[in-house]
């Protein structure tokens, strides 16, 4: 009957937790502090009166959550709007971090009295950005693709190094550590996690694509396990495993694999799940009794972090990567902090730091404090800096399912709005040999095309082609989407 009970309870927060996502969607809001209401509600001061101390446990589950998060955040992060801001995403996730930590520790020493030592792992722990906050909130904004892709990217980077240093100040509890070892550590593990990820990611895509798997449902498990082996093995080699789950989710979910549609839907409902999972035991964790006493010296240090300590990183670690002021100013007020900071300060929970306690209560207070100030108020913000999204809608979808008995692949091509392919007639396309549209899908109706067919925005195509020129085929459908039947005397490629 237990099992029953906590079958249906689990059931039923699942689906609050779906209602949630809905409310927190139209308000503009991440949908973590509804996920932290509901185990705020069903904890301790609840009417269910859950008692969950455990900060072990707590540690282990929330570090797997991160690790499905990170997963779902690679895998449908579009490398192609990310390539260009990756360099500057790197030195924002690791020199502007540094800048952040040294701000927001002399801060916490100075204004709220902390010894230097719980100061620095406050500062770390509130360093990182959230992928799930910024993913549920960024990407519904019309912003510029660099921006959007420098955000994303740093999100996905910046929990590496910070891992790091958490787990270092907690475990040397007498000292100051070897800054040079700490330094050397952290190059190691991310340079190892980083080239161990995009190898995992890169063989994995190659196997895929070679390998024609029984059943359609069983590519998204290959990805997903692909990636979360990724941290594994990289952990076992002292590499960093969130980089590794990061980078290997990236490559695999921007490679041209079947299926990908069903892959990316299945690994967004494990986010989901993993975000529900998360922000209600968190909720749990929590004691209502303990967070009203550490307001204060969380909003003190919450807008040091939000005003000084994050435009100054943001600033400086952003010099030379040629971003306009407004980007700047965006990218200072969207960095949204989530379940990583909490997870985070799990750590020093369970290494029995002194001030773990109240530093949990404070890094809960800003959590839920400064997401409401700033995810509501980001598309103020971005209307003030003149943001504007830069994308253009010309891109091709190709989706691709392997035919492995006949050594060809049958291509699913939907036309968008402003695709260049209108109006071109199908011989106009000039597929290469072993390539042909078989099906045009059009209103809801299908229809065998004729050589002067003329195709039409909205369309969904159906392209059966051979191995040997599929790529060939994605190029120049791509290339005339881009650039018109005239695509070779621009110079496109479609690559």
């Amino acid at each position: 009957m237990h099992l029953d009970i906590w079958l249906l309870l689990g059931a039923v927060l699942v689906l609050s937790a779906i209602v949630a996502v809905r409310l927190s969607h139209q308000a503009g809001l991440p949908t973590l502090l509804a996920y932290m209401g509901l185990g705020l509600l069903i904890g301790e001061s609840g009417p269910l009166h859950i008692d969950f101390d455990n900060a072990e446990l707590a540690e282990t589950l929330g570090l797997g959550a991160l690790v499905l998060i990170l997963a779902e955040g690679g895998l449908t992060t579009s490398w192609r709007h990310v390539r260009p801001s990756v360099p500057a995403a790197l030195s924002v996730s690791t020199i502007g971090t540094l800048i952040s930590i040294a701000i927001v520790a002399l801060a916490a020493r100075w204004l709220i009295g902390m010894d230097w030592r719980p100061a620095f792992l406050l500062a770390a722990v509130l360093a990182p950005t959230d992928a799930a906050a910024v993913f549920s909130v960024l990407r519904r904004l019309p912003l510029p693709s660099r921006l959007t892709g420098l955000l994303e990217a740093e999100s996905g980077f910046n929990d590496a190094p910070v891992v790091i240093i958490v787990a270092t100040l907690s475990v040397k509890h007498g000292g100051v550590p070897n800054l040079a070892e700490l330094a050397g550590v952290m190059v190691y593990e991310l340079v190892a996690g980083g080239v161990l990820g995009f190898a995992i990611g890169w063989l994995g895509a190659q196997a895929l694509r070679r390998v024609a798997l029984p059943a359609s449902g069983l590519y998204p498990i290959a990805v997903m396990s692909l990636s979360i082996g990724s941290y594994g093995a990289a952990t076992l080699l002292h590499a960093s495993g969130f980089l590794a789950v990061y980078v290997s989710a990236l490559v695999l979910g921007n490679a041209r694999l079947p299926h990908r549609p069903a892959t990316r839907g299945f690994a967004e409902g494990i986010g989901w799940l993993a975000q529900i999972g998360l922000f209600v035991m968190l909720g749990l964790l929590a004691s209502p009794g303990a967070l009203p006493g550490q307001i204060v010296p969380a909003l003190v240090i919450g807008f040091v972090l939000l005003l000084v300590a994050r435009p100054a990183s943001v600033v400086l670690s952003s010099i030379g990567f040629k971003l306009s002021w407004g980007e700047k100013v965006f990218a200072s007020w969207a960095g949204l902090r989530g379940a990583v900071p909490i997870v985070l300060a799990t750590i020093p929970m369970v290494k029995d730091v002194p001030d773990a306690d109240r530093l949990f209560s404070i890094v809960f207070n800003i959590v839920v404090v400064f997401t409401l100030l700033q995810g509501p108020t980001l598309p103020l913000v971005a209307r003030w800096c003149r943001l504007k999204s830069d994308e253009q809608t010309r891109e091709l979808d190709v989706e691709a399912a392997p035919l492995e008995e006949l050594h060809a692949d049958l291509l699913e091509v939907s036309i968008p709005p402003d695709s260049l392919l209108s109006g071109v007639e199908i011989f106009e396309l000039r597929l290469p040999a072993g390539a042909s549209i078989t099906l045009v899908v059009r209103d809801g109706e299908s229809f065998v095309p004729e050589p002067t067919t003329p195709l039409q925005s909205g369309d969904t195509l159906l392209v059966v082609t051979t191995d040997t020129v599929r790529e060939t085929t994605e190029r120049r459908l791509r290339a005339i989407s881009r650039r018109g039947k005239l695509a070779g005397w621009f110079g496109e490629t479609g690559t």
